[in-house]
């Protein structure tokens, strides 16, 4: 059965059915019937043989005919047989909402195996375990027993909300609601065992009444079908806004690489969402609130913030927000300054507007005219108004509320700060249709999302290609796990990228030999599987002078390495001339299980994880996107030139990010982690040469691409 049927189905039966809407199968049952739904009900009990005046069966085998959707509401120990006998008669999806299933331990994840197996044997679709059910406002379906459809009407919308927790759609639905929202659907997939988020999000993406989609998710269970969708959704100039659960670095175990601590899941997550342009919310009602607008308001945009407020000090906390959320305050046109010169006296007649400097101060309609001015401003996208207790405050409010509907493509955020007192206004704002805020804050954030989303759909994804011709992976085609120095050198220099080459030596003597050949000062560093960062243990000197001091640095790393059980795995030194640059960077790449290859740079050198200032992107990216990867780094500035310093050459790291993820491609699941720390920059012209290297590769066995 496919989703449209699932959505919109034309029979559907209550396992559990009752009379009473204490238990779960008597409010779905009350739902049905309370909200309109025109297909057949077929409450399935058998103790009963009518419930709420509709004949009830005993088994979903006596009933006249399988229904397309089922929904059980029966205890969790008696699902999985339920959920045979519904297969067994047709039905074509059965939506659970039981729990205790692989989220309550072993037991529950063997009966969860049970209806997996069910699901494939018979081809009955799947929605749950652990779910709350299906909200379709449009076709009048409350397939749901949450409390909060215990309501006169369910508000019909063009927003597609999928969640994987039951709860928490339902919660959403129910403040979307009081909000003046509505919803084309509200889907909640709980444990996923069979139907999951992309099938749905793959059917609203295709359905042109759904212009906007809204997504909770905890975890995916295919990255790259979900990626897919994302890019689709842009294609089709649909806003997809994301709030996913383990943002934090919690419980990730990275000791072996700066790349995976650096890129754990939630940050390649959000990489992705990113690149594809979807739009990640922290809280379900700025996602929500956010998608209302983007509906309302389809116009690409460009430009930046006009704030009014009737409130200087409203004007003012407005200005430092909207500038620490890296929103542009929008620069007035000398027109437009002009025209609110004729309204307001001078300090006023600019980007923020106070309506307190009125030149005439009981004219009510000069409210409405400033914002209109504001609004006609080329340079303006966004309005902020900000309201705070006035004369005349319903009917000001009114008129802002007016100008505001009129600009289809420029979303208004008003903000009501006052309590008790500002509810005739609020009145008149709900009157007209116009959505507005109690609280400043929430405008802001909701702004942001717009923002945020504008600024994805104005940069669209550029195709990458490689950066060097024709590259190849065999020279590694032996090598597995922790990869020496020299063989991460060897493997990046057949991509293109430039290493500080240099010499093994068995020995101390050897070394110095060495360095005498290279020509002082000269770094050296012990090269051992066994040891990941080498400064941490000791095993690196740089700047040495003449042959003594290589010697020496040498003796004394052995006696360190020895001292902290590290020596049983050296396997020499290696000696390279030293090289002098003005910045440290760090690329890495690793393989993400859900999305593949992912591409890091950032600034750090040892201090990396410390500054945790790194962009990510899944690979392989082009050169142009690298760049643009560098210049959202907090440390740009340093490379290209703040403050006197000479700028650097940010072409040759763009070209070894780039060379880089086209690596990770390629190698694919091979790839564990791979980090190039530090890569030397030198003066714009000068390039960026990679003096050290780690990687992590599996064997060539283990490639399921082999």
């Amino acid at each position: 059965m496919d989703v449209d049927r699932i959505l919109h189905p034309r029979s559907v039966a209550v396992f559990g059915a009752s009379d009473s809407k204490d238990k779960f199968g008597g409010r779905i049952m009350h739902f049905l019937l309370r909200h309109g739904f025109a297909g057949e009900i077929l409450p399935i009990n058998p103790r009963r043989d009518e419930v709420l005046g509709r004949r009830a069966y005993p088994t979903i085998a006596a009933a006249p005919a399988p229904p397309d959707v089922a929904i059980l509401a029966v205890p969790g120990s008696s699902l999985v047989p339920t959920v045979r006998e519904a297969a067994a008669a047709g039905v074509g999806c059965c939506v659970i909402i039981s729990t205790g299933f692989a989220e309550a331990g072993d037991e529950g994840a063997a009966r969860q195996a049970e209806l997996v197996a069910i699901a494939r044997e018979s081809g009955t679709r799947l929605v749950g375990p652990n779910c709350m059910g299906l909200i379709v406002p449009h076709h009048r379906l409350a397939l749901c027993s949450s409390v909060v459809l215990d309501t006169d009407r369910l508000p019909d919308g063009a927003i597609g909300l999928v969640s994987q927790s039951g709860a928490l759609m339902v919660s959403i639905f129910d403040r979307a609601a009081t909000d003046g929202i509505g919803f084309r659907y509200g889907v909640s997939l709980g444990n996923q065992v069979d139907l999951e988020i992309c099938d749905f999000l793959d059917y609203m993406i295709a359905e042109p009444q759904t212009e906007a989609l809204c997504v909770y998710v905890e975890g995916l269970l295919d990255g790259a079908r979900f990626r897919r969708g994302l890019a689709a959704a842009r294609a089709a100039g649909k806003p997809v806004l994301i709030v996913k659960t383990g943002r934090t670095q919690a419980g990730v175990k990275s000791a072996r690489s700066h790349t995976a601590s650096l890129a754990g899941a939630w940050e390649v997550f959000e990489a992705v969402c990113r690149e594809e342009g979807a739009v990640l919310a922290r809280d379900p009602d700025d996602m929500v609130r956010a998608a209302h607008f983007l509906i309302r308001h389809r116009s690409a945009r460009r430009g930046g913030v006009a704030i009014l407020s009737s409130s200087g000090g409203g004007c003012g906390i407005a200005s430092d927000r909207v500038s620490e959320l890296g929103i542009p305050l929008a620069t007035l046109t000398a027109d437009s300054r002009a025209r609110l010169g004729e309204l307001l006296l001078p300090p006023q007649a600019d980007n923020p507007v106070d309506l307190g400097g009125r030149r005439v101060p009981d004219e009510i309609e000069i409210a409405g005219d400033v914002l209109r001015i504001l609004l006609q401003d080329p340079g303006v996208a966004y309005g902020l108004v900000v309201l705070t207790s006035m004369p005349f405050f319903a009917k000001r409010t009114r008129l802002i509320g007016e100008v505001a509907l009129g600009f289809a493509g420029k979303p208004v955020m008003i903000a009501l700060t006052p309590g008790a007192a500002a509810e005739a206004p609020r009145q008149a704002l709900r009157e007209l249709g116009q959505f507005y805020f109690d609280r400043t804050e929430d405008a802001l954030r909701v702004m942001a999302l717009v923002a945020e989303h504008d600024a994805l759909r104005a940069a669209p994804p550029v195709p990458a290609t490689r950066p060097v011709t024709e590259p190849t992976v065999r020279s590694v085609t032996a090598l597995g796990g922790a990869l020496l120095e020299p063989e991460v050198k060897r493997l990046v220099a057949a991509y293109g990228v430039s290493v500080a080459e240099g010499t093994m030596a068995a020995t101390p003597e050897d070394a110095a030999v060495a360095a005498e050949t290279l020509g002082f000062p000269v770094a050296l560093k012990a090269v051992s599987r066994r040891i990941v960062h080498k400064s941490d243990v000791g095993a690196v000197r740089l700047g040495l002078a003449s042959a003594a001091e290589v010697t020496a640095a040498a003796r004394q790393m052995l006696e360190t390495l020895r001292g902290a059980g590290l020596d049983a795995g050296l396997e020499g030194f290696s000696v390279q001339p030293m090289i002098c640059g003005e910045a440290e960077v760090i690329v890495g790449a690793r393989h993400d299980p859900h999305f593949g290859a992912v591409v890091m740079v950032g600034l750090g050198g040892i201090a990396v994880e410390i500054l945790t200032d790194v962009a990510l992107a899944p690979a392989p990216v082009s050169v142009d996107r690298a760049r643009t990867m560098i210049g959202t780094l907090r440390g740009a500035p340093l490379l290209t030139g703040a403050r006197g310093r000479p700028p650097l050459d940010v072409d040759a790291i763009a070209e070894a990010v780039a060379s880089v993820s086209w690596l990770a491609a390629d190698l694919g699941p091979r790839l564990v982690d791979l980090e190039l720390n530090p890569l030397i920059v030198g003066r714009r012209g000068k390039g960026a040469v990679a003096v050290d290297g780690r990687a992590t590769l599996h064997p060539k066995e283990e490639d399921p691409r082999s």
